[in-house]
C-alpha cells in the first residue's frame, strides 16, 4: 500500500421509528458517502489512515485517525470540531462520549459484525452495529471503508 491512498467510507443507518403499532419498526435513511485522499501507514502491525473532514458552513477542520487492528477491532478517532475515540470490536459493547459544536452525547457501539479484506493495494471494511445515544437505541447502522493505493484503479 503507498502513503497517499483514496477512502472511500459509506454509511447507511436504519432509524427506529418508534410507531405505536409497530415497536422496533426501522426506517431506512440514504446512505452517505465520503470520498476523500488520506494518509496511510502501517506500524506494529495496525494499519492507520489519516484525514481531514470539513464541515459544510463551520470554519475548522475534524481530523480523523482510523486504526484497524485486525478483523476483529476497528477504531476512529476525531478531534477539532468534533472529539470521539469510536471502538468497534466484534460482538462487544463500548461507551463513549461524542463532543460536537451542537453538544455532548453519550454514545453506545455494539458492534454485531467486523469483516476486513487485504490485498496489497486495497483494504476493505465493513462494520455491522448498533448505535445508541444517552441509552436509547437510535439505529442499526453499516460502515463499509474502501482504501486504495492513489492511483490503482480496479
Amino acid at each position: 500500500m503507498t502513503k497517499d491512498i483514496l477512502l472511500s467510507i459509506s454509511g447507511l443507518h436504519y432509524d427506529m421509528t418508534g410507531i405505536p403499532d409497530e415497536p422496533g419498526a426501522e426506517e431506512e435513511n440514504g446512505p452517505i458517502e465520503v470520498i476523500t485522499p488520506a494518509s496511510y501507514y502501517y506500524k506494529n502491525g495496525k494499519h492507520y489512515i489519516v484525514y481531514d473532514e470539513v464541515l459544510e458552513g463551520m470554519p475548522g477542520t475534524i481530523k480523523t485517525k482510523i486504526r484497524i487492528t485486525d478483523s476483529q477491532m476497528v477504531e476512529i478517532m476525531k478531534s477539532g470540531l468534533a472529539n470521539t475515540h469510536m471502538t468497534f470490536e466484534k460482538d462487544k459493547i463500548h461507551m463513549t462520549q461524542y463532543e460536537t459544536p451542537y453538544g455532548e452525547l453519550l454514545v453506545g457501539i455494539h458492534t454485531r459484525s467486523l469483516r476486513l479484506e487485504e490485498s496489497e493495494d486495497r483494504i476493505d471494511v465493513n462494520i455491522i452495529y448498533e448505535l445508541d445515544v444517552n441509552g436509547e437505541k437510535v439505529a442499526d447502522c453499516n460502515i463499509a471503508m474502501q482504501v486504495k493505493s492513489h492511483g490503482k484503479t480496479e
